[in-house]
């Protein structure tokens, strides 16, 4: 577990028992997490210095990435990756013990629209026609559906959630498919990575690529060659939107390297040198919560 001094605040997407208050007690000492309500203000948090950490959602093994985190980082903070942490996803089918014996007639599903996302199938064979309300996380849904036990209202969250806020689980494990794993960020003002003991000791450095803004033709295949000649992997290249109109994009890139290592330095030189704009969210390593 990676502990820091007494003074040490963890912002988390909450409330209590959401996947990111799980996965952060991967890392830190539970007592001093602190839910917040939406992802932007867990990232204010840190930017404001309210907290010195803060744990947001990034990648979602089946739904994909999780575009407002990438875009605040992008255009609203300057911001550092300090580790990232890799959890397991179950999904569970939960409602008030109250309406147990009523299950298989809910009149709403509540929860997160990654989880939904993550539970299509399910949902469209069991409970077809059915509204789904989204909310701002697993946890929220669970709590809500606990505040309303006249309501014959269900919740799709994990097993904590369940327990934290009474729920019934009258279907579990019902993603629909069984790998379902998502990334966590631990961001932080200092470009200091976390580097205790329990993690993947391969370095990782999340880069933020912003195209030459003449728009040359092969581009983005001189940006990949930046990377391809210096033999430096990508594990991840994705594109997102600049705000500024359509076919303007900036990319997100995962180097499987330190960003202190001599050939990621030429590899930023060089970018720059082709008229890229370059963010580094900073090198860091993966916590795997079991």
């Amino acid at each position: 577990m990676l502990t820091k001094d007494w003074e040490s605040r963890v912002a988390y997407l909450g409330p209590e028992a959401s996947f990111t208050h799980l996965a952060a007690g991967t890392v830190f000492a539970g007592e001093w997490l602190m839910p917040y309500a939406t992802i932007p203000e867990c990232i204010e948090a840190v930017a404001n210095g309210e907290v010195e950490f803060a744990v947001v959602p990034l990648e979602n093994a089946l739904e994909g990435s999780v575009p407002l985190t990438i875009d605040y980082l992008f255009h609203d903070v300057e911001l550092h990756v300090s580790a990232e942490i890799l959890s397991p996803i179950e999904q569970h089918f939960m409602v008030h013990p109250e309406q147990v014996e009523n299950w298989q007639d809910i009149k709403m599903v509540y929860s997160h629209p990654h989880a939904l996302a993550q539970c299509h199938k399910y949902l469209y064979y069991r409970f077809r026609g059915v509204p789904l309300e989204q909310t701002t996380s697993t946890a929220a849904a669970a709590k809500y559906v606990a505040e309303n036990p006249d309501r014959t209202i269900a919740a799709i969250g994990n097993d904590f959630a369940a327990k934290k806020y009474g729920l019934t689980i009258v279907e579990p494990n019902i993603h629909d498919f069984h790998f379902n794993h998502t990334r966590f960020f631990v961001l932080q003002k200092k470009n200091i990575r976390l580097d205790k003991t329990g993690h993947d000791n391969s370095p990782k450095t999340t880069l933020m690529i912003k195209l030459p803004v003449d728009d040359r033709s092969g581009a983005l295949h001189q940006v990949l060659s930046v990377f391809a000649w210096r033999q430096l992997n990508l594990s991840k290249i994705e594109s997102r939107p600049l705000k500024t109109g359509l076919g303007h994009y900036f990319f997100i890139m995962d180097v499987l390297e330190d960003e202190q290592a001599v050939m990621m330095q030429g590899a930023k030189e060089e970018l720059r040198a082709l008229g890229c704009e370059v963010k580094s969210l900073g090198t860091y390593f993966t916590y795997k919560k079991e």
